[in-house]
């Protein structure tokens, strides 16, 4: 299908926000607005949203792409993915004002960029949006970048005969000895209970989103991600999130050769397909 794009410049408290949109010949009545992580504005890593959008467009779908507040060609000050509601609900609004026929809009967003969108709905629980697209969400601490390190970079290191030798003919560094240790104690140093990761306010709120969320959710995991595995390791261990991976509203795709950006040809047009593939779905069903 063919489709155009043009800049649209948008109100968000008083401040004027850029972005840049995808209209379709014959415009589904499902909207799509990517929510970008940071520090990052609307084109994306090697063009990913640029692409990303094209491909949805051409499918049928409106899309926008956006800069927050103080981002980009945003004015503003800059601000984190904790404290963009109000761009996120401005963004919306403007895609129903440039075509009036949008009647329903999806949430897609890459590493913060997803855990703001969780976060979106659960401070507007906006009707609006019907479906959340969130590829590996962000739920950085301390306790769970150390946990990601040892179970997923030292303890394959230990399992390796060359750092054996390294360390019994003295050439181990004492730095990586060290590394080792504070995140052992970083990762312990959580009360003794998976729970205590609440300490940071922003993973329970993303957990109780996606717990309320009526929606369809999709879910796209990287393999070769700390982000992605830190986001596993979170939600396998913390009771908040237990069981909301395997929700029935929740559909998982897993792209094991995959880097944090998919910034491969194969792992974009991947996550292009699911993404289609999911927003068919919706429009099937709903």
């Amino acid at each position: 299908m063919n489709y155009t794009e043009r800049a649209v410049i948008f109100d968000c408290e008083q401040e004027a926000l850029a972005g840049i949109l995808a209209l379709p010949e014959a415009p589904s009545s499902t909207g799509v607005l990517i929510i970008v992580g940071g520090p990052q504005y609307r084109v994306g890593s090697h063009r990913q949203f640029v692409l990303l959008a094209r491909a949805l467009a051409a499918a049928g779908y409106p899309v926008l792409r956006f800069d927050y507040r103080g981002m980009g060609d945003s004015t503003g000050t800059p601000r984190d993915f904790t404290d963009v509601t109000d761009d996120i609900s401005a963004a919306i609004t403007s895609i129903q004002g440039q075509l009036p026929s949008v009647e329903r809009v999806v949430l897609w967003g890459l590493c913060d960029g997803a855990s703001a969108a969780l976060l979106y709905w659960n401070e507007t629980k906006d009707s609006r949006v019907i479906g959340l697209c969130l590829l590996n969400p962000w739920v950085r601490s301390d306790a769970s970048l150390a946990r990601a390190h040892v179970k997923h970079y030292y303890v394959q290191r230990l399992m390796e005969k060359q750092f054996w030798a390294k360390l019994f003919s003295g050439k181990v560094a004492i730095a990586a000895l060290a590394g080792l240790l504070r995140n052992v104690r970083l990762m312990l140093n959580e009360s003794g209970s998976p729970a205590s990761a609440l300490n940071q306010p922003f993973q329970q709120r993303m957990s109780r989103a996606w717990r309320d969320f009526g929606g369809n959710i999709l879910l796209l995991l990287s393999g070769n991600d700390f982000t992605a595995k830190e986001f596993l390791e979170y939600a396998g261990m913390d009771a908040a999130w237990a069981d909301l991976l395997g929700c029935p509203n929740v559909v998982r795709h897993d792209l094991p050769d995959a880097d944090h950006t998919f910034s491969d040809t194969a792992s974009r047009t991947r996550v292009e397909a699911a993404t289609l593939e999911w927003l068919r779905t919706l429009r099937a069903t709903r």
